[in-house]
């Protein structure tokens, strides 16, 4: 079986940080994914490639396993070894078990976020279990991985702009889950290898967040473009001015043209939604004007107005 170097495949060092080896998958994934490439089955490849890479490398757990099987793996190569005679079946008992109770996911597996998955590589499924999932297969026919699990999750249109978290109770365990900014009702996101236990070692089953983002108050949202109501009174219409605009980053103020009518719409760029795959870019926030006709008024003011519609028609 041939041993894969993830991190020749990232581009990155063995001793990047997390955060160099998100940016690295980052750069690749945007350059390589299938609709950027139609019909291009060498990028497809890679592309897949860089998913199983990313998977390994993000995951502390997974990375202490893989970094300890490619020192070992090394030295068997110094002494002269065949490849072909490494003992895998040490490594295939091991699995990347993970630790500890908690567990940050922020997409559950980066393959779901642009759209692909499955097709691990031999190695992969070898040494951390079918297609993600914590555990292993040992020798001899494949082990069923366990039931998946779902759960829904309610957020707000806030949670969903900036990024949250849920606290799970799974048995016995507690997971804390980063749901990612840009998450819109139907969004899934997945746990891997926190779902049902399997019977005879097999892998465990996933965890997927059903998302629904609740409706706000303020603002309506289509994908990553939000829109609201303006309320804008008769005088900032006729002679223009500043204005607030309320958005999910606090006010910002908005310069109005003399002689606005109701209706008008005015596009507030990047004030929308993140965008899922690259939460650096943002949809736009659309404020239709509502002309507020001042009410409740005295004489005098009513004098004027009708001066001023004595000058109109003239």
């Amino acid at each position: 079986m041939e041993y894969k170097d993830y991190y020749n495949v990232l581009g990155v060092d063995k001793l990047a940080s997390q955060q160099d080896i998100k940016k690295a998958y980052r750069k690749l994934a945007r350059k390589l994914h299938p609709d950027v490439n139609p019909g291009d089955k060498g990028a497809e490849a890679r592309f897949k490639e860089i998913n199983e890479a990313y998977e390994v490398l993000s995951d502390q757990e997974k990375r202490k396993t893989y970094d300890e099987l490619g020192s070992s793996y090394q030295q068997w190569q110094r002494t002269g070894g065949d490849p072909r005679g490494f003992d895998w079946k040490q490594w295939t008992a091991r699995g990347g078990q993970p630790g500890g109770g908690r567990v940050q996911v922020e997409y559950g597996d980066l393959s779901d976020l642009f759209g692909t998955g499955g097709d691990s590589s031999d190695f992969f499924q070898t040494i951390f279990g079918n297609a993600g999932g914590f555990g292993a297969f040992e020798q001899g026919p494949r082990t069923r991985r366990g039931r998946d699990l779902e759960q829904p999750v309610e957020i707000t249109l806030e949670e969903a702009y900036h990024g949250t978290q849920r606290l799970l109770q799974v048995g016995d365990e507690k997971l804390e889950v980063k749901i990612p900014a840009g998450v819109e009702t139907g969004s899934r996101v997945r746990i891997s290898g926190k779902g049902k236990r399997a019977g005879r070692g097999g892998p465990r089953g996933h965890i997927y967040l059903s998302v629904t983002v609740l409706p706000h108050a303020t603002f309506e949202r289509n994908s990553a473009d939000l829109y609201c109501v303006l309320p804008l009174d008769v005088y900032a219409a006729v002679l223009g001015g500043e204005v607030a605009v309320p958005s999910l980053k606090g006010q910002v103020m908005l310069k109005i043209p003399a002689e606005t009518q109701g209706g008008k719409r005015f596009r507030l760029k990047g004030l929308g939604m993140p965008n899922l795959k690259d939460p650096t870019s943002h949809g736009d926030l659309y404020a239709d004007v509502q002309i507020l006709v001042p009410t409740a008024l005295n004489d005098a003011e009513k004098n004027l107005f009708t001066q001023l519609a004595a000058l109109r028609s003239r």
